[in-house]
């Protein structure tokens, strides 16, 4: 060890990025200390790693905080995540701010101050990468002074904000490839919320429990696109055919339109969601390149016909991994096996049931055959605790039906996954 450069203890020591690591780490030698003053890159202040942080005072974690920042010179990564430390002086942490601007890469910042502290100000104009904020509030951006020329990765998680702010932040950011939205109060400044964004270079975005009368996102570089428990009455989304990846989870929408984007479409991932199945697939029906299609927990409106096998391996021929859950609701089951069209790519198919009957194995001997090249199928269910005389003669019928079946198809890899 004691023929090491300094430069790699330097290395070592950011690798261990928690700062209680780092500092009782440093603590080996001279040449150790030497390194974590000019060579430590990253240092992580995470009140979860180390919960001892919630004992100590807000003042003297201050102190603690401060005297191993400015310790260091060159820090490219800073993390202060204190979720349950109490509340800490803004003056301190705008000095922990400038300290370390000229050099950061990397923030991630969850500090609740009394004032609040404008990020945005003392961190614009500087070389930021990647920044994270939590559970703050964000007010009065100016594009022009506060810029952000470097910023590929933007994260705003329970952050307050207004729509216009919102839109303010993102054009500030003229590099940004990544975008997070988890959990925002967006101000009102009308009756109706809508939020429009517009990046030329953003390729992902991630929104989470957000609710607005209205979401319109005008990019020409997205490729992958997640929306995960929201409720939106219109998302738009406006570019140029590069979609690759899209995923909606647990989404209310009245109105959805992709579909100038979806050329390109690799995956669609549809779970927990109540869709007119002729308007979505009229959306991703030009998206012959489709590798994946997920439909799980989906619900069809009840003046639609379904969806059937022939119109997924006549549209998507390339297809190579299906999943469906399924249902069957007055009569009609929701994927049906008109049409003699094999899936010929298929190599793997994940099936599940919400409830099962004795349907449910035909389904499945029916998706077998129509898939000649599988490889693998994983089945999912729901088992419930309390479980009736006649539940388990329908489960042990299936687990005796499925047994007989796999033994024509010895060479399909079979797992069972049950809830």
């Amino acid at each position: 060890m004691e023929h090491l450069p300094v430069e790699v203890i330097g290395n070592i020591l950011s690798h261990l990025e928690g700062a209680r690591d780092v500092v009782i780490a440093s603590a080996t030698c001279r040449k150790w200390r030497e390194a974590y003053r000019k060579h430590l890159h990253t240092l992580a202040f995470n009140s979860n790693d180390w919960p001892a942080y919630c004992d100590i005072s807000p003042i003297l974690l201050e102190i603690l905080i401060t005297r191993t920042i400015f310790q260091t010179t060159g820090l490219q990564g800073l993390s202060i995540l204190m979720d349950d430390a109490g509340e800490f002086t803004a003056s301190t942490v705008i000095a922990w701010l400038m300290y370390t601007r000229e050099t950061l890469r990397r923030l991630f910042y969850n500090v609740p101050t009394s004032p609040n502290v404008n990020i945005l100000a003392i961190c614009g104009r500087q070389k930021l990468e990647i920044l994270a904020v939590a559970h703050n509030s964000i007010t009065g951006v100016e594009p022009n002074f506060q810029r952000f020329p470097c910023l590929k990765s933007l994260s705003l998680s329970h952050v307050c904000i207004s729509a216009l702010d919102l839109s303010l932040l993102v054009t500030a950011c003229p590099k940004l490839e990544s975008l997070e939205l988890v959990d925002p109060e967006i101000a009102i400044s009308d009756a109706q919320v809508t939020v429009e964004l517009s990046s030329p270079t953003l390729k992902s975005i991630y929104v989470e429990a957000i609710s607005l009368d209205k979401f319109i996102l005008e990019t020409d570089s997205i490729e992958r696109l997640h929306l995960r428990d929201c409720a939106l009455e219109v998302f738009e989304l406006i570019g140029k055919g590069t979609l690759k990846y899209f995923k909606i989870d647990d989404v209310s929408v009245i109105h959805l339109d992709i579909a100038e984007t979806v050329d390109n479409l690799e995956v669609v991932d549809v779970s927990s969601f109540t869709i007119i199945w002729t308007r979505f697939y009229q959306m991703i029906s030009r998206s012959s390149k489709l590798r994946k299609l997920r439909l799980w927990d989906v619900t069809f409106d009840d003046y639609d016909e379904g969806i059937d096998l022939e119109t997924i391996a006549v549209c998507f021929p390339q297809l190579k991994h299906l999943s469906l859950c399924y249902e069957l609701r007055d009569g009609l089951m929701h994927y049906g096996l008109q049409g003699s069209s094999n899936l010929e790519n298929v190599t793997v198919l994940e099936l599940g049931w919400t409830v099962i009957n004795d349907f449910f194995s035909h389904w499945v001997e029916e998706l077998l055959k129509r898939c000649p090249n599988l490889k693998k199928i994983i089945i999912f269910g729901v088992i419930s605790e309390a479980k009736s005389h006649e539940e388990c003669q329908i489960l042990a019928k299936f687990t005796s039906s499925i047994v007989r079946l796999m033994r024509k198809y010895m060479h399909v890899e079979v797992q069972f996954e049950y809830e």
